[in-house]
């Protein structure tokens, strides 16, 4: 079994249509995720060793695709949020782990909106290419599995 360790790993044990849960899908992201997929801001710090860095929003909105539910953000110094997911109750952070040892609270935080998000046109396009390799990921899984 792999060993998790971003916020909420041990509570995300729901299963989409494709019988797949928030762990797999990190799994999947693990290997996806890239400097291409970062947040501009903090491409010059992304490295395999943070994979999580700048990739939230993109990957929170992508989760809820997957499993509904609602992202919600944390109020960051300079105004940015970082973003998670609630579905059904629980709340889980695919991305956590770029905070490494600080703590987050994610109470009373702002629910976003894809809307905002992706009013930036390449913030738009990090998460269409993240999704088309997520979802091509997903189909190998599924073909490999029949």
């Amino acid at each position: 079994m792999s060993e998790y360790k971003f916020y909420g790993w041990e509570t995300a044990t729901m299963r989409d249509k494709n019988n797949l849960t928030p762990r797999n899908y990190y799994d999947i992201l693990s290997e996806i995720w890239c400097a291409d997929t970062c947040a501009p801001r903090m491409r010059d710090k992304w490295s395999s060793e943070n994979k999580t860095l700048g990739q939230c929003s993109v990957t929170a909105f992508l989760i809820k695709e997957f499993f509904g539910g609602k992202v919600y953000g944390i109020l960051r110094s300079g105004g940015n949020y970082h973003c998670f997911n609630i579905v059904d109750g629980c709340v889980f952070d695919l991305t956590s782990e770029q905070f490494g040892n600080e703590i987050l609270d994610y109470n009373n935080c702002t629910e976003q909106f894809s809307s905002v998000h992706f009013a930036k046109e390449e913030k738009h396009m990090r998460y269409e290419y993240l999704k088309a390799k997520v979802e091509a990921r997903v189909a190998e899984i599924l073909n490999s599995n029949t």
